[in-house]
């Protein structure tokens, strides 16, 4: 029996059951001392529950242990769905007293941190209500007082995770740049961030106690992630951990390049380019052309063991990874300018991206496919009626009809911001690719899952119906136990064999 939004969540119900924080006390042999006592009880989470508003951890002790700081979602209940005002809140751990510290902030705050001398409390804010992919801003408030101040308020950068330093006077904070996400340092005074490690993806960093070493995790296209450190003042981190080097060893990994193109009012739009082992530049080559998903979000210079493009590229395929409008890392208005334009500008981004492929002698124009997920597989569900350049598509997991997705997905402020509501908006379906299925005739590879409650199964159903009523070359390849990703290792298997045997039909002489 449902009685309010939100009764799902990406890929599991609810069920009228909240994630509380407790605590417990340890004995000198390290053993549990009592049971352990819940610490924010109540009929709300003590967590956000959308990994969209976490960055790590979402709760923190105060250095003298009398406190917790956490990250919980905005109440009233029924309006979780549509609001993204996550606040911060203390709780005394003696008296069991709840504090909001960021009533006065609309958009959503998370992430708390203590300093080490219990003097300030750090978190990251967003200052529009309902705008998920809003810039996250570092502040702190001084406990003393209850003031809190930007530490980043006109740095055009989006602050991830973060950590102090020893001495209370310096944060390292984590923040993606233009495809990759260095690690950067920022006075407890203010100013511009400056970055201390640089290349591929950075992550997960911790300081030493006498503030000399940070430790993290290292990444890129190339590298799957490593442990490695930093010594304050020196030019470039040593690897700690060569976990993967043997496996690597044993494989042909290319490096990427990346290219500037001009995009739509001729804003520069950054690409990465991977070309297959054993490349010559003399021979032609087909081309896969890759669409994030988010929308807000980036193509950056990491490892992934779902989309990873050196597994694509081994099939003989250069592929192409293009960050058009609504990527992040590059400027906050470059992220806003998709919102209520999902067709427009990025789209005209990705063929200015397409045909500077094209101009390259070792592409072969005639064999060029498309392929992306969640709003890469709304693209690939545009691209059927607004281009003939590739051959075949790969639509996993896309948007295809504005109204349903609508009316069956959870998070309703994402609709809400980047579309606004059906029945107030009147252009509301003017990007929705239903309204061009006339126009359909690609072939086209449909995979959905069952338990993706972020885009629902509706909408891998109602294209694939679609394709097949119109006659349209299709096959759907449907999971029933995962959800927006696919994720288990035999599941995995099958996913790719499925896209490269697909592939490889409209592709390979």
């Amino acid at each position: 029996m449902i009685t309010q939004l939100l009764y799902r969540h990406w890929d599991s119900w609810v069920d009228d059951k909240r994630q509380h924080l407790f605590v417990v006390g340890v004995a000198t042999d390290g053993t549990a001392a009592g049971e352990p006592r819940n610490v924010t009880p109540g009929d709300n989470d003590a967590v956000p529950t959308s990994s969209t508003f976490s960055a790590g951890t979402e709760f923190a002790w105060s250095p003298d242990g009398r406190e917790i700081a956490f990250t919980a979602p905005p109440l009233p209940l029924r309006e979780q769905a549509w609001r993204t005002n996550h606040d911060v809140w203390t709780v005394n751990i003696a008296t069991g007293e709840k504090k909001n510290v960021t009533a006065a902030s609309p958009g959503a705050d998370g992430c708390p941190r203590y300093s080490p001398d219990g003097k300030w409390l750090a978190y990251r804010a967003q200052a529009r209500a309902g705008f998920e992919a809003d810039k996250w801003t570092l502040h702190v408030i001084e406990r003393a007082t209850g003031q809190a101040r930007a530490l980043t308020p006109t740095w055009d950068r989006s602050v991830d995770s973060f950590t102090w330093s020893p001495d209370s006077q310096t944060i390292y904070l984590e923040a993606q740049d233009r495809g990759t996400r260095p690690i950067w340092r920022v006075a407890v005074t203010g100013g511009t961030p400056s970055p201390v490690v640089t290349g591929g993806v950075n992550g997960e960093a911790s300081i030493a106690r006498d503030g000399q070493w940070l430790t993290f995790t290292r990444a890129s296209l190339t590298q799957p992630p490593e442990v490695a450190r930093w010594r304050v003042g020196e030019a470039a981190p040593t690897p700690l951990t060569k976990t993967n080097a043997d496996a690597v060893a044993a494989l042909t990994l290319p490096r990427p390049e990346t290219v500037t193109v001009a995009g739509a009012g001729g804003t520069p739009v950054q690409m990465w380019i991977l070309k297959p082992p054993g490349f010559e530049a003399a021979k032609k080559c087909p081309l896969v052309f890759w669409v994030h998903g988010g929308p807000q979000s980036a193509f950056l210079d990491s490892w992934s063991t779902r989309w990873n493009p050196q597994v694509w590229a081994a099939q003989g395929y250069v592929i192409a990874l293009p960050n058009p409008r609504g990527s992040t890392g590059f400027g906050q208005q470059f992220t806003d300018e998709i919102s209520h334009d999902w067709g427009g500008r990025v789209f005209t981004d990705l063929m200015a991206c397409l045909a500077h492929l094209e101009k390259q002698p070792w592409i072969d124009r005639t064999r060029m496919a498309a392929a992306g997920a969640s709003y890469g597989g709304y693209m690939m569900n545009w691209f059927q009626g607004h281009t003939d350049k590739f051959k075949t598509l790969v639509t996993h997991c896309g948007v295809y009809d504005f109204v349903s997705m609508y009316g069956t997905t959870e998070e309703t402020w994402f609709d809400e911001w980047d579309h606004g509501i059906p029945w107030e908006n009147p252009d509301f379906e003017k990007w929705s690719p239903h309204k061009h299925a006339a126009k359909f005739k690609t072939p086209n590879l449909v995979i959905h899952n069952e338990l993706d409650f972020r885009v629902p199964i509706g909408q891998g159903l109602a294209l694939f119906t679609t394709l097949q009523r119109r006659g349209v070359p299709s096959k759907f390849l449907y999971f029933p136990d995962e959800g927006h990703w696919v994720l288990k290792p035999q599941n995995s298997e099958l996913w790719h064999r499925t896209i490269f045997e697909w592939l490889a039909g409209y592709l390979k002489k």
